[in-house]
């Protein structure tokens, strides 16, 4: 098998020589500025360097990938399912390629969405990270917008045209009749059908199943075809499934290197136990994804798990485990590790393009939560953009959370009338079952503008008076 090589190129500017010893500096240093890769020593000392190193980057062929892994096989897991997992007979029609031609064909109209779902087998992490960092953000949105991936479990979720959202009704006390209400509130404005995720405030097997009951409770109630889940800890869900409790979606963070994951909890293994669990159920209805990760940009970084690998291509390399499992969903929680790695708005927003595009080319369903915390240099405009770029890049799903402040994690996303907004503007919809669904309970109607009932529908009355105390 591989084992890291050598690699070493000098390029002269004026007087000056610029070296790159080995392949993860060079990638690093042609990484568009961020503040993690600067706190941790990586990123390029001035514009010069970093135009150099991408010039360096574009001549590397991306058969060098396959050669030189950034982090050695002998040391790390994902680095052995990155290089046994490749398919060289997906990988032949680019194999001639360097890092720029391969930027050049993706961008071509030769890079059709059969093509590039052709050739996903073969592209490694390592080499959508590689792409990405010579490319604009229009070169990232156009890229991203070509390659169409779905995924299924209650509903279809992916498909062109469509946007949906996950519904993240948090408490900072679990309380079920705070959840519940926001629940209510977030299907009154077409949101949940990527699915209905809580962030346990209590983080146990016992809280979890709770939670994991009220769900199946109303899911089931009013027959919606979408899917739940509760964000705990993997082996806690494991442990849930075990009690009986009615699972959909198993979730986990995930990173890019194996020390990452061993500080997270779990190993690769973990994972697919977990997953055949889930299967076991047998709960899904269009299809039979069954797995939630959620990633973010600096989490190698933060457990000092990088192995001297920039923060954007740590986060590619956890789309590999993630295409592993065969997911419902993937959500980069882009803003939330906060201004250590992503200082500004600026920052957000490239990295969120990056990661879309990294993650749609390996084939993986993408989501984003477009977000901040409160102590970077940003606000909800920067998000506007984000969330309106992201849009048009073909994004799976976004989140919804009352008034786009979540009371529970304290940092500020996106709300039930930003996703309104931009399926208003882009004429988008929700997955086909719910947006089915969504008709059928008198939610809204369909003339095209996708226009909301001004009117609590009959269906929900009973509920909302329950939760008020009073006719709403």
């Amino acid at each position: 098998m591989a084992k890291t090589a050598s690699f070493t190129f000098r390029h002269s500017v004026g007087s000056r020589t610029y070296g790159f010893t080995n392949l993860a500096q060079l990638m690093a240093k042609a990484t568009p500025m961020r503040s993690g890769d600067r706190l941790a020593g990586l990123a390029a000392q001035s514009a010069e360097e970093h135009v150099v190193a991408q010039m360096a980057l574009a001549d590397v062929p991306l058969k060098r990938f396959l050669q030189d892994p950034l982090i050695p096989y002998e040391q790390d897991e994902v680095t052995r399912l990155i290089l046994d997992d490749h398919d060289p007979d997906a990988f032949a029609p680019i194999a001639h390629l360097t890092v720029g031609a391969f930027r050049e064909w993706l961008l071509s109209d030769n890079a059709s969405p059969d093509a590039l779902t052709q050739i996903r087998p073969g592209v490694t992490p390592e080499m959508a990270a590689a792409v990405s960092k010579l490319m604009r953000n229009q070169d990232l949105i156009l890229v991203a917008k070509k390659c169409e991936v779905t995924s299924a479990f209650r509903n279809t979720l992916g498909k062109p045209g469509h946007l949906s959202t996950r519904l993240q009704p948090n408490h900072p006390t679990d309380d079920l009749t705070g959840i519940a209400a926001s629940i209510l509130d977030g299907l009154l404005y077409a949101n949940g059908d990527a699915v209905i995720g809580i962030n346990p405030a209590t983080d146990n097997v016992a809280q979890a199943c709770k939670l994991l009951h009220m769900m199946d409770d109303v899911i089931a109630g009013y027959t919606i075809p979408t899917q739940s889940c509760v964000l705990t800890h993997v082996t806690n869900t494991l442990e849930a499934i075990e009690q009986g409790a009615p699972v959909d979606l198993v979730f986990q963070s995930i990173g890019g290197t194996e020390a990452t994951n061993t500080s997270f909890g779990f190993t690769l293994a973990t994972l697919d136990e977990a997953r055949q669990a889930a299967l076991s159920l047998q709960r899904g209805t269009q299809g039979n994804n069954v797995m939630y990760f959620e990633t973010g940009q600096g989490s190698a970084l933060s457990a000092n798990a990088h192995h001297g690998v920039d923060q954007q291509t740590c986060e590619a390399r956890a789309y590999a485990v993630a295409r592993k499992f065969e997911p419902l969903l993937v959500n980069t929680v882009v803003g939330f590790i906060g201004p250590e790695y992503l200082y500004d708005g600026k920052e957000i927003i490239r990295a969120s393009l990056e990661d879309h595009f990294c993650g749609k080319l390996l084939g993986l369903p993408m989501g984003c939560d477009v977000c901040y915390t409160n102590h970077a240099d940003a606000d909800q405009n920067d998000m506007d953009n984000l969330l309106t770029l992201l849009s048009v890049a073909g994004c799976t799903f976004i989140m919804g959370i009352p008034g786009s402040d979540d009371i529970m994690l304290n940092y500020q996303t996106t709300s039930f009338h930003d996703a309104m907004y931009i399926r208003r503007v882009l004429g988008l919809k929700p997955a086909p079952e719910f947006d089915a669904w969504l008709q059928r309970m008198d939610i809204y109607q369909n003339d095209g503008q996708f226009t909301l009932n001004t009117e609590v529908p009959t269906h929900f009355r009973p509920s909302l008076e329950r939760l008020l105390g009073h006719s709403p």
